[in-house]
């Protein structure tokens, strides 16, 4: 009798059914899909919408630290033994989120060498992406990282170049994510806007030439 073959193992079916340690949530805009200091269990995937990780201060000023779309997970923090969150995440808009208990993404990390190598890519973006966000801070001026934080929230670097930002992102959020205040954030959109750097016909159009904001000396 032949030995029986086993199914090949599709990450994305992976991540698109509810199974073995699987959940799928609906959170509304604003929704805390986990808080800060609460127990860290399980690792998020998204499936559609934008999250956004917050760190909040024992003075309670808060500081948007990361922005996840569409395939990105957040909260493996729970996978190298961190025992508590040391973030927020909340719903930028209504997202439709997958919870993976740790336990199960443990066993999928160790059986299945395909998922490994789309998680170990995910992790070094993200990586990557902290180091760029450091040397942003650390030297370059508010409109830079203004400039930085749109064409990233616009996917741009991908084959198609910048999409529109279909989510409603207020100024508020911008200056956390830069590090300023509401009011410079206003100044530059401004500016952006008169030299035709972005435009605005129901969502917030980035074009290529926001670029040379970052360019220049």
């Amino acid at each position: 009798m032949p030995n029986k073959v086993s199914p090949i193992f599709d990450p994305q079916a992976f991540l698109a059914t509810i199974n073995r340690g699987r959940t799928v949530t609906i959170h509304r805009k604003n929704g805390v899909i986990f808080r800060q200091t609460t127990a860290a269990d399980a690792v998020f995937y998204v499936m559609r919408g934008r999250v956004k990780i917050v760190v909040t201060s024992k003075q309670g000023k808060e500081a948007v630290v990361g922005i996840m779309g569409p395939t990105d997970f957040f909260g493996e923090g729970c996978l190298i033994g961190q025992p508590l969150r040391l973030a927020t995440a909340k719903a930028m808009v209504e997202c439709e989120i997958m919870r993976i208990d740790k336990s199960e993404m443990v066993r999928v990390l160790h059986e299945e060498s395909t998922f490994g190598e789309l998680f170990m890519k995910h992790l070094l973006t993200r990586n990557s992406r902290v180091e760029e966000d450091l040397v942003d801070q650390l030297f370059n001026s508010s409109e830079k990282r203004l400039a930085r934080a749109l064409l990233l929230l616009s996917n741009f670097g991908e084959d198609s170049g910048p999409q529109p930002i279909t989510t409603r992102i207020s100024q508020e959020t911008l200056a956390e994510i830069v590090g300023t205040t509401r009011s410079r954030i206003s100044q530059f959109m401004n500016k952006f806007r008169k030299l035709g750097f972005v435009t605005y016909n129901g969502h917030l159009q980035i074009h290529r030439s926001l670029l040379s904001v970052l360019l220049r000396d």
